[in-house]
């Protein structure tokens, strides 16, 4: 039983982020559909997703499409009741709904000022009063619920749940653009920039290559504020240490180098999103490890 989601560009869009970590975070199966944006192939990709004008899209496996992320996310949690889309606790439960709702109908100024950029941080953005306001607000609802809520993990209510991937986005546009933030927010935007899922999205992106115009600012670029990478490298040529993809199984055909070893993979997609952030992904950590 396997959905489709029908997504942008990983860089640069912040809705396909929230739809993708829907299905990663709980374990759900799903096929992707990918095209960039602004581009007569994204409108062919939403024709089969039609009504929907805009990605995420998905489809069930029964063929239902549903777009716009919170009714994805609802659709999900309805069909799926054992997964812990939201928190058990109805009172906490209430408050998730709440500010997510908020999320998903808010902080125009914010995205429209600070569009989600997941390649660096500029250096000396300077943010207006309206933007100022926006993450004001948005750090007294990360503020209420992980004082609240969070004592048992490092997401607003302790646990994942759908109000952390409604803000992820929003924790990588403090990180693009330097935004001020007290400690719970920063704490908090920390926890989304190590998260494995967000660190696999944006090794994927980054493995595309592809820069949207418009989305850079002419401004002095800082090294991205994630968990450090290691240093990997593509190369032309191998022999590798390992003889199949460890993603899919297939045999190699192209390399990486990682602390003088060779490493192979079955297409440059999966080398260059390895390479990206190598210990990100869980089946090259078990060869580069063992």
């Amino acid at each position: 039983m396997t959905y489709e989601l029908a997504i942008g560009d990983r860089t640069y869009s912040s809705w396909s982020l929230r739809g993708w970590l829907l299905f990663d975070t709980f374990g759900l199966p799903v096929r992707l559909r990918t095209a960039r944006m602004y581009t007569t192939q994204f409108s062919d990709m939403l024709a089969d997703f039609a009504p929907a004008r805009l990605v995420p899209a998905m489809k069930t496996p029964e063929g239902i499409v549903v777009y716009e992320t919170l009714a994805m996310a609802e659709t999900l949690a309805e069909r799926h009741p054992d997964l812990p889309f939201w928190p058990k606790d109805p009172v906490a439960r209430g408050l998730a709904r709440s500010i997510t709702s908020e999320m998903h109908a808010g902080f125009g100024v914010l995205r429209s000022a600070c569009t989600m950029n997941l390649r660096c941080t500029f250096k000396g953005f300077q943010p207006g009063a309206e933007v100022l306001a926006d993450i004001a607000r948005i750090e007294t609802l990360w503020t209420t619920a992980r004082h609240r809520y969070g004592a048992n993990g490092p997401w607003l209510f302790g646990d994942w749940s759908v109000a952390d991937v409604f803000y992820a986005p929003v924790a990588t546009r403090i990180a693009t653009y330097g935004l001020p933030v007290g400690p719970t927010a920063a704490a908090y935007v920390k926890a989304h920039l190590a998260h494995g899922p967000f660190r696999r999205w944006r090794a994927m992106g980054a493995a595309e290559k592809f820069i949207q115009p418009g989305y850079d600012l002419p401004l002095p670029e800082l090294a991205w504020p994630g968990p450090t990478t290691l240093a990997a490298k593509a190369v032309a040529t191998g022999p590798s240490e390992n003889t199949t993809c460890p993603y899919s199984g297939k045999p190699v055909t192209d390399f990486l180098e990682l602390d003088g070893r060779v490493f192979g993979f079955c297409n440059p997609f999966c080398r260059d999103k390895t390479v990206a952030d190598p210990m990100a992904w869980p089946a090259f950590v078990k060869i580069y490890q063992k």
